[in-house]
Formats: C-alpha cells, structure tokens, sequence
C-alpha cells in the first residue's frame, strides 16, 4: 500500500468516525472550548420499578431525562460503549505494523487528545516470550511507535504521547501457546489526566 493511499485511508477513517459522532451524542469541541462530552442514555427500568442496576451517578455526571429516563453526561473516555475504551492494539507475530482494523479506534483516541491538550497517553509495548529479551524490548518498542506515529498523523500532539517497551516482561496471558502469545503481541494505551502522575491506576 503506498504512502498516499496509507494517507488517503486515515483521513477517511477519522471523516468516517467524526460523521458518525453526530449519531453516538459526542459534541464537537468548537475552537479550544471544553472537551467532547458522550450523551448515553441510562438502561430501561428493570421489572418491579428501579432503574436497572441502580447504581449512584459517578461524582461530576449530569443526570437529567424526559419521560422518567436518567441520562449520563461525561467523559467520552469513561464511555464503555465508545472506541476509546478499546485500549489495546494486537500485533501479527514478530510484526510491528498496526492492522487496518485498529485504524479507527487509533482515529478516536486521536480525536480525543487532540481536543484534550492536558491529557497524555503512555503507549507500553509488549512481546510474546518468544525470541530474545533484547530483541523483544526492541520489538515492543517498534510497536509503541507505531501507535505513536498513527496518533501523530491522526492529530494528538508528540508531547502528549510517551512510549515504553516492556518486551515479554509484563505477560496480558501467562501461557505458553499460541492463543496466549496472541494476547500478549500488543500495545496497552495508557490515559494520564491532568494531576494524575504515571504510576498512579
């Protein structure tokens, strides 16, 4: 596939994903204002009256609702039924190339940074345990800036984007077969908030 076409495909993958935003609730930021917000309708309410899992609204969350139904209003990163909660990116085996298919969640996290200059994201690169540790802390570093490089073109900001490799350290899948080896060729994208120092969960 040539650069062009590389270009071409992701510039339609991130029109592709902004037009679809209109019908997923997300509000556009308008020229730097507050960042995108996701409104989600609440589940139906359960048999016997309650709202199904009646569970409090989380601290800052905006409910309101016609018609008795509550909505959320938040975060879109604390959306489960939106692209940036699909935090890993898997790898074919000694490869270091994203797959198509994982082009649009990277156009989503993109977006996000991209409206949320505060925010960073470290991109931890991990291997299978086959091959060497040398040349798996290579590999999975190859792997992180890959990502990196995708959410660059895509619009997130070099300095909200920090990679680390861990090569074949920190295992997703202690197993030693192919189905475990599947889970552990990935890149982890980790969010980092304002105030929120790195190792903190």
């Amino acid at each position: 596939m040539s650069i062009r076409t590389t270009v071409l495909a992701g510039i339609g993958l991130v029109l592709v994903w902004l037009a679809g935003c209109t019908g997923m609730g997300v509000t556009p930021r308008a020229g730097g204002g507050a960042p995108a917000e996701v409104v989600e309708a609440a589940p139906a309410p359960a048999p016997g009256g309650g709202p199904a899992g009646a569970a409090q609204p989380e601290a800052g969350a905006r409910t309101s609702g016609a018609g008795g139904a509550p909505r959320f209003q938040g975060m879109s990163i604390d959306n489960p039924a939106s692209p940036l909660s699909h935090r890993t990116i898997y790898f074919d085996f000694d490869s270091a190339e994203v797959k198509d298919a994982d082009r649009e969640i990277l156009a989503a996290h993109a977006s996000y940074l991209s409206a949320n200059p505060q925010v960073r994201v470290i991109l931890e690169g991990h291997t299978d345990e086959r091959g060497s540790r040398e040349y798996n802390i290579g590999l999975g570093e190859r792997r992180a800036k890959a990502v990196a490089r995708l959410l660059e073109f895509m619009g997130a900001s070099p300095s909200q984007i920090e990679t680390v490799s861990y090569g074949e350290e920190k295992p997703a899948d202690p197993g030693h077969n192919e189905a475990a080896w599947a889970k552990n060729r990935r890149v982890e994208i980790v969010y980092v908030m304002p105030g929120q120092k790195r190792d903190e969960p």
